[in-house]
């Protein structure tokens, strides 16, 4: 340890001017053992500032480091956590606790002693310190443990004694006054000796004179105790008086206590009886409210929830301790039980009344809708009237809900009186409300399938084709029937599809003909009442719904979240996941834990019907025109996103949901078939190609769906469709060209790629910009290519002769010297040129006109595009062979026997003849 000191001294404290007075080897409690040096420093400078240091080993292990140091004068408390036994942990209270473990309990004590006498030499405010040995804090330090390794003055913070302003002040005027204090010590020390001998002698003197003085205050306190005796005395007569007066006064004070204690009494038994009268008697107008109110008019309602709060009020009040002991308090007690029990038994018997008289209302009121209803399903020929007739809505409930309100106050009552009466009314409601909203959704629906079924895109009613039957009413009953199930044949509104379009394009190709009705036999305005119709199901569902839901939470006083478990275990709980106690998973029963939880299993059991009818209609729609997916789409994420900004954890929002993924799926599936189609397309072989269907119905596709998707909330999934349907135009674009016989690949290519082009230059679809110049790519590459390839070479042996002639050159020949050759002299070359009078050249560019004019199709209007080409290509070629004239035939004065400007003539009127 005596190394580490002088280490420490040297390395550290030295450099910043201060003394090490004591180390101790330290860890942090409760932690890993890295040990560190807790050192007690004071500064060699003046004034003194005393510290504590935390010194660590570097990382490397190879010297020592400070890392962090605290003024003594912020040490609050030193807690050595046990005086007796030998303990070497301890505590010191800075900023904060910091919890220290000892190497050893003599370095701890030897430590927390150094810091000790620093505190009582250096500070004005005193240290707390606890739990540490009394004769620990009074002995000194060990000299061979604290020795100070800057220069063995140790003892010096034992024996030296600072020496206040006053003192210093004395010695200076002392040694101002003696020339020699400092050169001459012993002199100024003789000097001081003889003054303070002058002193002692004159301080004797002075006590000596002053002995006279003291006689005198000696007699003077004699003659004061004298007069003390005599107080005594006469303070004594006094006490003997008083006493016989304090027994008397003690007697009357005894006897007004008691009468006080009295008077509490009786005060204190008179405020328990009016707090018992006052607390727990209920008024006679309660009681007959209670057992006789009138539950049918608003007044009664008003008299009986009033004394509802009366009785809950004197049974739920606080007694004191002891009433409960009362017989007359267990008698009203049990009073208020009786009228309590009898109440609720009659509220309950009531509420179930109005319960099924109301649903008996609405029954009735509904029975000439379904009348009508039935009409429609059950005729053939008149059945168009009958729809039309039939509004598609759903019944207003609010009267309903308006009646049954007034009793919401009575229902909280019964919920925090008799729970089992409220839950029981709870199951009778959703019991009697599921079979009425069952049967008004499912009439519901029934109207929207006929009126989506209803008609053909001329016009004309299903029901006035030549059938026994007519096909919608076939597919409905097969769709619906008793269990509301989409059953019965897939094939039957097809077949109707087909035979009420026989006069309309059919292609087995189609991209959107799956087995259902072809795109381009259907009407827009078909698509637009389907769109209408399914919108306004939506609509009709969700403020059928919120209402509903708004109405259970007001009624069933569902606002608090509460946490209740429920002990029924009936059909109806085990069936739809519980009625509000419980919900089943895989069997095993979880507690409900908020009134969301139970208004949405409430919900669920009302309206168990919803999910399954829209499912249906979803599947009537695509089975319809599998476009309708795009419709149900959007509206359905709207009304998803709608209710999920409401409730996100609602029963609609749920449902919606649920439902939403079924048309997500749908839509898939509906361009999944349309790549499918799109791969096995097959072309005639005996007829031109010109625009593929597929490649005309995406653009009525894309034109479709930018108009039903605009700003619509699920742009991304109509994105994704997009890519992966280009992509498949793309590939199949390609397989026909390759497999078309009668009409050129670039032909293929070139129209068909021209018309994706304009047609997303049209509509501006930002997902499809590269496909887009893609398709501007692959256009021009293949106009360009059929361009060469068609026109070929016009002037042919022209062409071969200059063909010799750039051989020629690049065998080495001079471009001036080939006219000497024999088989290129200009004699051959006049030969060659006379062979393509202007007359030759224009029958030679009217074939290649026909010639294109058969490849090319009227649809995409390319042949003026193609031929304006061709000029260009053959202008190009005439302006090479004129350069290879001038070169290697200079002076010659050959030229051919037509001009550019020739060409250009029979190009147009070409062109116009056509």
């Amino acid at each position: 340890m005596t190394a580490i000191k002088h280490a420490l001294q040297r390395d550290i404290f030295t450099p910043n001017d201060e003394r090490l007075l004591s180390i101790v080897n330290v860890c942090k409690a409760g932690k890993k053992k890295r040990n560190c040096f807790l050192c007690a420093t004071v500064t060699t400078e003046r004034p003194v500032q005393v510290n504590v240091v935390k010194v660590k080993k570097s990382d490397k292990g190879d010297f020592y480091k400070r890392q962090t140091a605290w003024a003594l004068r912020d040490l609050a408390v030193v807690d050595a956590k046990d005086a007796v036994k030998e303990n070497p942990e301890f505590d010191l209270h800075f900023d904060k606790v910091y919890k220290w473990v000892a190497s050893s309990t003599v370095e701890k004590n030897t430590f927390i002693s150094c810091i000790w006498k620093l505190n009582q030499r250096y500070l004005r405010k005193k240290i707390d310190f606890i739990n540490v040995s009394s004769q620990l804090l009074e002995e000194s330090v060990p000299s061979g443990e604290n020795q100070s390794v800057a220069g063995g003055d140790e003892e010096a913070v034992d024996e030296y004694q600072e020496l206040n302003a006053r003192e210093e002040q004395d010695i200076e005027i002392m040694m101002e006054g003696c020339e020699y204090a400092i050169s001459n010590a012993e002199a100024f020390a003789e000097k001081l000796s003889r003054e303070l001998q002058v002193l002692d002698g004159a301080n004797i003197q002075s006590i000596m004179a002053s002995e006279k003085q003291v006689n005198i205050l000696m007699k003077l306190l004699d003659e004061a105790l004298k007069e003390v005796d005599q107080i005594e005395l006469k303070l004594s007569s006094y006490e003997e008086m008083l006493q016989s007066v304090k027994e008397q006064m003690d007697q009357i004070s005894e006897s007004n206590h008691l009468i006080h204690l009295s008077n509490t009494n009786n005060v204190k038994l008179l405020s328990e009886i009016e707090f018992l009268v006052n607390h727990m008697d209920l008024a006679k107008g309660h009681i007959k409210a209670l057992q006789e109110g009138d539950l049918t008019s608003s007044r009664g309602i008003e008299a009986c929830t009033n004394a509802a709060d009366a009785l809950l009020q004197c049974m739920n009040v606080a007694l004191r301790p002891g009433h409960d002991m009362l017989h007359a308090v267990k008698q009203q007690q049990q009073r208020f039980s009786d009228l309590r029990e009898q109440f609720a038994r009659r509220l309950a018997s009531h509420l179930n009344s109005v319960f099924v008289q109301n649903i008996s209302y609405y029954f009735m009121g509904n029975y000439r809708f379904t009348l009508i209803l039935s009409l429609i399903k059950g005729h053939d020929q008149s059945s168009t009237l009958a729809q039309h007739s039939v509004e598609l809505t759903l019944p207003n409930h609010h009267p309903f809900h308006r009646d049954l309100l007034r009793y919401a106050k009575l229902m909280e009552w019964l919920k925090n009186t008799d729970y089992g009466k409220y839950e029981g009314l709870t199951k009778n409601y959703m019991d009697y409300l599921s079979r009425l909203y069952e049967r008004e959704i499912k009439d519901f629906f029934e109207v929207a399938k006929i009126k989506m079924t209803g008609t053909t895109r001329e016009g004309k009613k299903f029901a006035t084709l030549p059938r026994k039957e007519s096909a919608v009413k076939q597919e409905t009953e097969s769709l619906h029937g008793s269990s509301g199930k989409l059953t019965g044949s897939t094939s039957s509104l097809n077949k109707l599809s087909v035979q009420s379009s026989g006069n309309r394009r059919s292609q087995s190709s189609s991209l959107l003909d799956m087995g259902n009705m072809s795109a381009s036999d259907l009407d827009v305005a078909d698509r637009t009442k389907f769109d209408k119709i399914f919108e306004q199901v939506l609509s009709e569902l969700e403020p059928l719904c919120l209402a509903e839901q708004d109405f259970i939470s007001k009624f069933f006083k569902l606002q608090q979240h509460q946490s209740i478990s429920g002990t029924a275990t009936s059909e109806a709980e085990e069936m739809d996941g519980g009625v509000l106690s419980r919900s089943y998973t895989s069997g095993v029963p979880q507690t409900v834990s908020s009134e969301k939880d139970m208004i949405r299993q409430m919900m669920t059991k009302i309206f168990r019907c919803i999910e399954p009818e829209l499912n249906n209609l979803i599947a009537l729609g695509d089975k319809i025109d599998s476009f309708n997916s795009l419709y149900m789409l959007v509206k359905m994420s709207h009304h998803v996103w709608t209710a999920q900004n409401v409730d996100p954890a609602s029963f609609l929002s749920t449902t919606l949901g649920n439902v939403l993924v079924t048309v997500k799926r749908n839509f898939d599936k509906c361009i999944s078939n349309q790549m499918k189609q799109m791969d096995e397309v097959k072309i005639s072989k005996k007829s031109k190609v010109g625009i593929l269907p597929f490649v005309a119905e995406f653009e009525e596709f894309a034109a479709l769906a930018e108009s039903i998707f605009k700003n619509a909330e699920r742009r991304g999934d109509l994105d994704k469709a997009y890519i992966k349907l280009i992509r498949a135009v793309f590939v199949s674009v390609e397989k026909v060209a390759n497999e078309s016989q009668k009409t050129p690949r670039d032909v293929v290519m070139m129209e068909n790629f021209h018309h994706i082009f304009a047609t997303l230059s049209r509509l501006k679809i930002s997902c499809l910009e590269a496909e887009k110049k893609e398709a501007k790519q692959k256009y021009t590459d293949h106009l360009q290519s059929y361009v060469i390839y068609s026109l070929g070479q016009p002037l042919e042996k022209l062409n071969h002769f200059f063909e010799g002639v750039e051989a020629r050159v690049a065998q080495g020949i001079r471009e001036e010297e080939v006219s000497y050759q024999l088989a290129f002299n200009k004699q051959e070359l006049r030969k060659v040129i006379k062979e393509y009078p202007g007359k030759e050249v224009k029958k030679g560019l009217d074939n290649l006109y026909k010639k294109v004019d058969k490849h090319l199709c009227e649809e995409e209007n390319l042949l003026q595009v193609v031929w304006h080409s061709m000029q260009d290509e053959f202008i190009r070629q005439y302006k090479h062979f004129e350069g290879l004239i001038a070169r290697c035939y200079p002076g010659s004065g050959i030229t051919m026997e037509f001009t550019i400007q020739d060409i250009l003539d029979y190009c147009s009127s070409i062109a116009q003849s056509h």
